[in-house]
């Protein structure tokens, strides 16, 4: 999907329930999507039963501004997508900006993809 595509194009289908993210990278792009418009409740059902937190939260100090998706891979049962999230945080002199980068894992089960892992570093 083009970046700055509209939500019903790209993940609204996703986080309203409608339909299923196809691929590791579409649901990495989905759960980026989640964080962007603080829908928790998405995150927690993309996140493998396994390694998901009992609750997850997202950080409402960040505010999202891009994402450059890096590489995606996807095998039979596992894949992995290397990205790049921008955020700023903060207002005029003291405003931050930066971004973390994740070499996310994900897996598959019953038929769907989800997001097990990632090891993360920030810029």
């Amino acid at each position: 999907m083009p970046a700055g595509a509209a939500l019903s194009a790209c993940c609204g289908p996703y986080l309203a329930g409608e339909s299923w993210p196809p691929t590791p990278e579409a649901v990495m792009r989905s759960r980026y999507t989640a964080y962007v418009v603080r829908d928790e409740d998405h995150l927690f059902r993309t996140w493998h039963p396994a390694t998901r937190p009992e609750r997850v939260e997202a950080d409402a100090s960040l505010t999202w501004t891009g994402l450059d998706v890096l590489s995606a891979t996807e095998g039979e049962e596992e894949g992995t997508v290397e990205f790049a999230a921008h955020w700023t945080s903060g207002e005029g002199a003291v405003r931050q900006r930066g971004a973390v980068r994740e070499l996310s894992t994900f897996t598959r089960r019953a038929g769907r993809w989800f997001y097990r892992d990632g090891v993360t570093s920030t810029d």
